[in-house]
């Protein structure tokens, strides 16, 4: 069955090759406004932008799409969500807001099985996953000098665990692959309950 992802990102990519998976890229153009918990938010746009591929794809068919969002806390209580930066100012404040504390990132998967008759309506499979990432204390210096690398504008909460960002990072709770953006093992599973055979 042909496996499409629903995502022009590079980590998704990466990580359905590690899995040994083969697929298509198809990248969703899907509206990414949306309201609501973090959890809410970023399974109902893993649908969104699965449903903005399906048009494209004849089945038999898995489509997967996946959203993250970095969700954090301040020292008040009160809850927000970091997006992607737009620009070095923005990229600081969060990274500002995040050094030297604990915040969470949620990643939403959505699988949708286009099957090859026209009788059959395709089905969806959506989950959710959260880790927590507990960052160190960061200097002023420091956190100029990540944002000079350029990673933090296409990520969101500004920073890439598997890259430079990294060094920012003093430990995970979860699934390392969550805060990447897909978590695979989760996925992989999902996947063979729905007839792929990831293991060949």
């Amino acid at each position: 069955m042909r496996i499409i992802l629903a995502s022009g990102s590079p980590r998704r990519k990466d990580l359905l090759t590690q899995a040994g998976l083969r697929f298509e890229v198809l990248v969703s153009d899907a509206d990414e406004s949306v309201e609501g918990e973090p959890y809410e938010q970023v399974a109902a746009l893993a649908k969104r932008k699965a449903n903005a591929v399906v048009e494209r794809v004849a089945g038999p068919a898995l489509i997967i799409a996946a959203d993250t969002l970095v969700y954090t806390e301040s020292r008040n209580g009160t809850g927000r969500i970091l997006g992607k930066p737009k620009d070095a100012a923005q990229a600081y404040d969060m990274l500002q807001a995040l050094q030297g504390r604990k915040h969470t990132v949620y990643t939403g998967v959505a699988i949708l099985k286009v099957n090859d008759s026209t009788d059959m309506p395709p089905e969806m499979n959506v989950f959710v996953d959260a880790a927590y990432v507990h960052f160190r204390p960061l200097t002023p210096r420091e956190i100029n000098a990540y944002i000079a690398t350029g990673e933090p504008f296409d990520k969101a909460g500004a920073y890439g665990i598997q890259e430079k960002g990294a060094l920012l990072i003093e430990r995970v709770e979860g699934d390392f692959y969550t805060v990447m953006g897909l978590p695979v093992s989760k996925l992989c599973v999902q996947l063979e309950d729905m007839g792929v055979q990831v293991w060949g």
